[in-house]
């Protein structure tokens, strides 16, 4: 059976939340809070890949202490400005 949509927002808020470190609990957690919900599919499909990275890549390539893959680099971009990390 597919997914819902907003079973599928639902999902990716809890996984935005719960992360395995507290840094990007609350980085992508108030990212998935503000932005979700106006995000297209193609969006929610990026946002849903790099979910699927570490949490230690995630936090150097939102802080800027390393660059983000290409294909994820406007996402990142826009989750370190919500962040005010940069």
């Amino acid at each position: 059976m597919a997914e819902t949509p907003e079973n599928r927002l639902k999902r990716m808020k809890m996984r935005a939340w719960h992360r395995g470190t507290k840094e990007m609990d609350i980085i992508l957690g108030r990212f998935a809070d503000a932005k979700l919900a106006a995000m297209t599919a193609p969006q929610l499909d990026l946002l849903d890949a790099l979910m699927e990275e570490n949490d230690q890549d995630l936090y150097q390539w939102v802080t800027g202490q390393a660059p983000a893959p290409e294909r994820f680099a406007a996402l990142i971009d826009e989750i370190a400005t919500h962040a005010g990390a940069r």
